[in-house]
């Protein structure tokens, strides 16, 4: 496969000769040539069936270097970052689905601005996708192209749906896309393994041809809708039933239907849609940045998180005791430094930046940082923390883990302690009975952030949320006090005992408690009670359905 020739290489070169020879001519009093507009290069990227954690490295690499990004659907967006020029490549003005030949004008008129064109498609880009056209239309064009190819639907949405394509008794299989054009199903009337894309719609006659052909009526057949998403859902039936039962079950398109003996496999290979947490919506009420570590864990359960920021970091009213914090830090007042959460280390490294100071003042002063994070977030400023406690990751924590004070062996019995406005005195009292000097400073003011969407206030009270995890007691209150007290029936999660005893206060029926106060350990507790609600439906013989699936007029006490 060709992807540049020599020719078009030099052709598209950003600088061309022209443009270097144009000055020399100029100043011989010749009339001086006009500048060549710089080509545009494209690169056509296989954005996998959905899940966005499938895009390959190059396609991650060239997405982050794109000038504009020529999107198949409103759904790829999200895999954009900001700055970049997206553009509708789906459809057109009118609303109508563009040709293969449409697009391949838009992609070839965009890379005649002279921009880094992406053009992401759905799954791979030379698998039942108008990928071959549009790149002949670039060479037609003389504009250099690459393919960077793609995880196709065709594979993956049966491997999300615990259906292998072949097995060591099934080693053939064919994947058509149903389109005007009649099929002739008799060459399929064995055993072999079908693969069907956009078949939705002509499910009926697809199943009518393959039984007239001669395949068993009682085949087995699977339809995976939205496969690799959270959203994925599969009907099992076989080819005498599916058209019915697909009807019944209100399938719609995208799907992706397997027909053969490898669908009995679903039984035991079925990975992805029993997850303990699958399809559930988890609102973590944190800043998109707190929560990121939650929300990947949260996903690797199957959920899908939804931050909503409850708190708002501002300065201090009055800066003057953290200035003077600081000079008594670069003097030597301190023997230690105790950074109780990230946002402590932010607000201390925003003051180092307005003094002009750098990581350097911290020699020769120890460090303790009160969990892993916190101590992450000082390791990224060059600094490695001297104290984080092994055991429980809190202010307590900190404490039974802080060595008392010694005058032979402390040169200074003094501890530098910025931290948020509204925090607990334990840390201080504490540090204080080991006979530690504490310069109590507040570094930032947490206050009450603005009130969510009307549409996400509405899914808190109505229920539409699955799941409620809490990380803190100020969250609870903030959460309740924005944008009201979650429906009855949605799982509320907390941190700890004291988180715990803040969402009871307020009305709250609290179901799971995680064991030790960390955000994975919420996530796995989470987890645990998903997993056992899921088991005890089973058991039941109840379809597995989510929290926010209730039944019309259920209720759960608080």
């Amino acid at each position: 496969m060709r992807t540049v020739s020599t020719t078009t290489a030099t052709r598209n070169r950003k600088v061309t000769e022209p443009e270097q020879a144009a000055p020399a001519a100029a100043a011989d009093g010749a009339t001086p040539i006009a500048a060549t507009r710089p080509i545009g290069h494209v690169s056509f990227v296989g954005a996998g069936p959905g899940d966005a954690s499938l895009l390959t490295v190059r396609a991650k690499e060239l997405l982050d270097a794109a000038d504009v990004v020529i999107i198949e659907s409103a759904d790829q967006a999200h895999l954009v970052r900001e700055g970049v020029e997206v553009v509708e490549g789906g459809h057109g003005e009118d609303g109508g689905v563009l040709t293969p030949a449409a697009r391949g004008r838009l992609v070839v008129k965009h890379a005649k601005r002279g921009k880094n064109v992406v053009r992401l498609l759905v799954g791979d880009p030379f698998t039942f996708a108008s990928g071959p056209e549009e790149a002949q239309a670039c060479d037609k064009a003389n504009i250099s192209f690459e393919i960077v190819p793609g995880v196709s639907s065709a594979s993956a949405v049966p491997t999300y749906a615990g259906v292998p394509l072949t097995t060591r008794t099934h080693r053939e299989v064919a994947v058509i896309r149903m389109g005007e054009t009649k099929v002739d199903w008799a060459p399929y009337a064995g055993d072999q393994t079908l693969v069907l894309l956009s078949a939705v719609n002509t499910i009926k006659d697809v199943a009518n041809g393959l039984i007239e052909a001669g395949r068993d009526p009682k085949t087995p057949v699977a339809m995976t809708r939205v496969g690799t998403t959270t959203e994925q859902s599969t009907l099992v039936s076989t080819l005498d039933a599916i058209a019915a039962d697909a009807k019944a079950a209100k399938m719609a398109p995208p799907a992706v239907t397997v027909i053969g003996d490898v669908v009995d496999l679903r039984d035991t290979l079925s990975w992805f849609e029993t997850k303990p947490l699958f399809g559930w919506r988890v609102l973590v009420p944190r800043t998109k940045e707190q929560a990121a570590t939650l929300a990947n864990r949260l996903r690797g359960y199957g959920a899908v998180s939804e931050e909503v920021p409850t708190i708002s970091v501002e300065p201090p009213r009055n800066p003057q005791q953290m200035d003077k914090a600081v000079r008594g830090l670069v003097e030597g007042r301190y023997e230690w430094v105790a950074f109780t959460s990230v946002n402590a280390v932010k607000a201390v490294r925003e003051k180092f930046d307005e003094y002009g100071l750098d990581a350097r003042a911290f020699s020769g002063l120890k460090v303790a940082a009160v969990g892993e994070k916190t101590a992450e977030a000082i390791s990224a400023w060059g600094i490695r923390p001297d104290l984080v406690p092994d055991g429980e990751q809190s202010s307590r924590g900190l404490l039974e883990e802080w060595p008392p004070y010694d005058e032979l062996l402390d040169p200074i019995n003094r501890v530098f302690l910025p931290r948020a406005d509204i925090a607990t005195e334990q840390l201080v009292a504490g540090l204080i009975e080991l006979g530690w000097e504490v310069d109590d400073v507040t570094a930032y003011r947490t206050v009450r952030a603005a009130p969510p969407p009307a549409p996400t206030r509405e899914a808190i009270k109505s229920g539409k949320f699955d799941a409620v995890v809490f990380t803190s007691s100020s969250t609870v209150r903030n959460l309740v006090g924005i944008a009201g007290k979650p429906h009855a029936s949605t799982v509320i999660a907390c941190i700890g005992p004291a988180t715990a005893q803040t969402a009871e206060e307020h009305g709250l029926r609290v179901d799971v408690v995680a064991p030790s106060p960390s955000a994975d350990t919420l996530a796995d507790a989470l987890a645990d009670f998903g997993a056992q609600r899921r088991q005890t439906m089973i058991d039941a013989g109840d379809p597995v359905t989510k929290p926010s699936q209730r039944t019309k007029g259920s209720r759960r006490r608080s």
